[in-house]
C-alpha cells in the first residue's frame, strides 16, 4: 500500500474499531462481571441489553452508544472548523446531541463531567474553567478523530489540539493526559505504526499532556498506563487485571485498562472488544477506546466482516467519508487558529 492508502485504511480502522468495541460492550456497561455472566453468560457476539437495563434500555444488538456518537460529533466539528475549534459551537453540539438522545427515549446521556461543564458554561463561566474538575473518560472516549486529523509532530501543536478538544468538559491533567495517550496511538497508527511501536510516543504524549489544564485528579497517568501494560506482560488473567487496574469511568482506570486490553488481544480489534465487553463496569467506553487504538494500528481491512457488518447495518456511521475528511485536515497539520496559550 502507498502511504496515503495506509493512512486511509488506518483512519477507517480507528473509527470502525471504536464502534465495534462500543457496540459489543453496550449491553454490559455499568454491570459487574458476575452480573454480566448472570445476564449474558460470556459475551461473544452482539446482543441486546436485558429488559430495563439501567443505561442501555431501548438499544438493540450492535447499536453504538454515546462514545461513538460523540466521537463522530467531534469529528464533524473538527471538519467544520478546519484549523480552528469553536468551543461555543462544540458546547451546542453536545447539548443538541443530548436533546436528540432524550427525544429517542434513550438513557445514555452526557457523562458527569460533561454535564457539569456544560451547565457551568451556560451560567457564563469561560471554557477554560468549566472543565476544571473533569477527570472522567469522556474526553478520551471521543478523542480518536483528533488523532486521525493531527500528526504527532510538531508535538506542541498536537497537544494544543488535544487540549482544546478536551478543556471545555475535561480540563484536568488526568483527562488531557489520558486523551493525549489515546490520540497519540491513533495518530501513530495512521502513520503506519503498530501498537507496540506507538507506545513510546503515546507515553511521551501522556507525560506532556499531564502538564496541561488544571492539576487535578491522578498526577501520573504515564505510570498508570505503563503499570497496566506491565501487568499484561506478567500474565495476569482478565479478572486479575481488572481488579488490579480498575474499570470505572475514571480516566486513571479505564484508559490504562484499554491499553492493557489491546496488548492482551495482541492488537486484534475483535479480541480487544470481547475482553472489554466482559471485563465489567465501563465496558462500552473501554471497548471503544481499545477498539479505536487497535483499529488505527491494524486498519479496517484487518477487521472481519462478521465483526463490522452488524455495526454498519444497525448504525448510520459514515466511516469512510469521515475518515477521508479528517485526513484532509491532517494534510494541513500545523499551528492551529486559536491555539491554547
Amino acid at each position: 500500500m502507498t502511504a496515503s492508502a495506509i493512512a486511509y485504511d488506518r483512519a477507517c480502522g480507528a473509527l470502525a474499531g471504536m464502534a465495534i468495541g462500543d457496540a459489543l460492550g453496550m449491553p454490559s456497561q455499568t454491570l459487574s462481571r458476575p452480573e454480566i455472566e448472570r445476564h449474558y453468560g460470556e459475551i461473544t457476539a452482539y446482543v441486546a441489553p436485558f429488559t430495563d437495563h439501567p443505561v442501555s434500555h431501548g438499544l438493540q444488538a450492535a447499536q453504538v452508544t454515546d462514545d461513538t456518537e460523540q466521537a463522530f460529533l467531534l469529528a464533524r466539528r473538527l471538519v467544520k472548523d478546519g484549523k480552528g475549534f469553536n468551543e461555543a459551537l462544540w458546547a451546542q453540539d453536545l447539548l443538541d446531541w443530548e436533546r436528540d438522545v432524550r427525544d429517542r427515549g434513550l438513557r445514555d446521556l452526557l457523562g458527569p463531567s460533561s454535564k457539569a461543564a456544560l451547565a457551568a458554561m451556560l451560567n457564563g463561566e469561560p471554557a477554560s474553567e468549566t472543565g476544571r474538575n473533569g477527570t472522567t473518560n469522556g474526553a478520551a472516549m471521543r478523542i480518536a478523530p483528533v488523532g486521525i486529523a493531527t500528526r504527532f509532530a510538531p508535538t506542541q501543536d498536537f497537544l494544543d489540539r488535544v487540549e482544546l478538544a478536551c478543556r471545555m468538559t475535561h480540563n484536568t491533567g488526568e483527562a488531557i493526559a489520558a486523551a493525549a495517550a489515546v490520540a497519540a496511538v491513533v495518530s501513530c497508527g495512521v502513520d503506519g505504526l503498530d501498537f507496540d511501536a506507538a507506545l513510546d510516543t503515546a507515553l511521551n504524549a501522556t507525560e506532556q499532556g499531564q502538564k496541561r489544564g488544571h492539576q487535578f485528579g491522578e498526577a501520573n497517568m504515564r505510570r498508570r498506563i505503563s503499570n497496566a501494560l506491565d501487568l499484561i506482560d506478567q500474565g495476569l488473567t482478565e479478572v486479575e487485571f481488572a481488579q488490579a487496574v480498575g474499570t470505572s469511568v475514571s480516566s486513571f482506570e479505564s484508559v490504562p485498562a484499554a491499553f492493557g486490553i489491546v496488548r492482551m488481544a495482541s492488537g486484534d480489534v475483535w479480541k480487544a472488544a470481547r475482553i472489554a465487553a466482559n471485563i465489567g463496569d465501563d465496558t462500552d467506553t473501554i471497548g471503544a477506546i481499545a477498539g479505536a487504538m487497535a483499529g488505527a494500528c491494524t486498519g479496517i481491512e484487518a477487521i472481519a466482516p462478521a465483526a463490522l457488518d452488524p455495526v454498519r447495518t444497525t448504525n448510520n456511521l459514515p466511516i469512510e467519508a469521515i475518515a477521508e475528511q479528517l485526513l484532509s485536515l491532517r494534510s494541513l497539520s500545523g499551528t492551529m487558529t486559536g491555539a491554547v496559550k
